[in-house]
């Protein structure tokens, strides 16, 4: 069986499972990181966002092959470890805003929240509202004023 090594939350990990396998499976079933949730098993409702290389990504669309053992994927469960705190400042925002309802889909939220003010300090600026307009992450229980709240109030914070 084909041996995958990568950095999950900040240590080296290694998974023998098929070429294949999505990097979700891989998180959750092979590795036990279950912040990254299965929605649709497309990309599409972003309930598995994480972080690869810094950058948001859904791990249910990329097969383990295609990860590099210097890739770095980031899920809510490292978060915390990126700025050095128990908790990240958007994890923060996110309770003191009381944003969840279900909770399915907020781990996806903060990370894709997080990667989106990372983009916007990038191009020099503060997260706004065309910033926020872009993120497609879906919740179900339909919490997205509470969500962008966070998200301001998050990125204020860091």
């Amino acid at each position: 069986m084909p041996r995958h090594t990568f950095i999950l939350n900040g240590e080296p990990v290694t998974a023998e499972v098929e070429d294949d396998v999505r990097l979700l499976w891989v998180l959750r079933d092979v590795l036990g990181v279950t912040g990254p949730k299965y929605g649709c098993g497309v990309g599409v409702c972003r309930a598995c966002t994480s972080h690869i290389n810094g950058r948001a990504f859904n791990p249910c669309a990329v097969p383990v092959k295609d990860i590099a053992a210097t890739d770095e994927i980031t899920t809510v469960e490292g978060l915390p470890a990126t700025v050095g705190r128990e908790l990240h400042p958007m994890q923060e925002a996110w309770l003191d805003l009381d944003v969840a309802q279900c909770g399915y889909c907020q781990p996806g939220q903060i990370m894709t929240a997080v990667a989106k003010v990372r983009e916007a300090r990038e191009a020099g600026r503060e997260i706004g509202d065309a910033d926020l307009d872009e993120i497609r992450n879906i919740c179900r229980c339909g919490t997205y004023h509470r969500i962008r709240e966070a998200i301001r109030a998050g990125a204020s914070r860091w």
